[in-house]
């Protein structure tokens, strides 16, 4: 475990796309001395893509346990392009300048581009077209067309990585062995029976 931290959050937007996170969130709490809570900008269950109501546990506005906090995975979801964010945004920020690690997928990648997350490292996300729309953005030439990119405390994925953004954070949170970590990987990815 990495620094004695031991909490990670899921942060939660109207309509979020519950698969993005679901390998990462159901292994990190059930299989390792992570805890996972939810968050967002209120305390109303966020409703997902899939119709599943989460509760959340904690409101941004008085989140106080930064300490301890390991990471946050922000799933993709369809108000990412759609809304601002700007109390999410600085939340986030408050993160980064705690040197807590952000795993985002899809357009929660668009959410870092827009806000300019990525302008100073390597990462990816659905499109290089999308992300050069935004007005915040100038990290083009650290634009990778990649499944999943590791850079300076980020991890991002294009939605279609699910298995791989799971694996990243996997490997980020030290959840497991390696050993154990690359064989959940082969058998999510290739299956079990070949």
């Amino acid at each position: 475990m990495l620094n004695n931290k031991n909490e990670v959050l899921l942060l939660l937007t109207d309509r979020w796309c519950d698969w993005e996170a679901g390998y990462a969130i159901a292994v990190i709490n059930s299989f390792s001395d992570y805890v996972v809570k939810t968050i967002s900008t209120d305390t109303i269950a966020k409703v997902s893509m899939g119709n599943i109501k989460a509760e959340v546990d904690y409101c941004i506005s008085n989140y106080e346990n930064i300490n301890n906090l390991a990471m946050i995975i922000l799933p993709g979801g369809l108000s990412w392009e759609e809304n601002e964010h700007d109390e999410i945004a600085g939340f986030i920020q408050s993160a980064v300048k705690s040197d807590v690690p952000i795993a985002a997928i899809c357009g929660a990648t668009l959410f870092l581009c827009k806000n300019g997350f990525l302008n100073h490292v390597k990462h990816t996300g659905d499109s290089l077209e999308l992300f050069q729309s935004q007005k915040n953005y100038n990290g083009d030439s650290l634009y990778l067309p990649a499944q999943v990119v590791v850079d300076g405390g980020f991890i991002t994925a294009n939605e279609t990585a699910a298995v791989e953004f799971a694996y990243y954070i996997f490997k980020a949170l030290e959840v497991d062995s390696d050993e154990e970590i690359e064989q959940w990987y082969d058998n999510f990815k290739n299956g079990a029976i070949r």
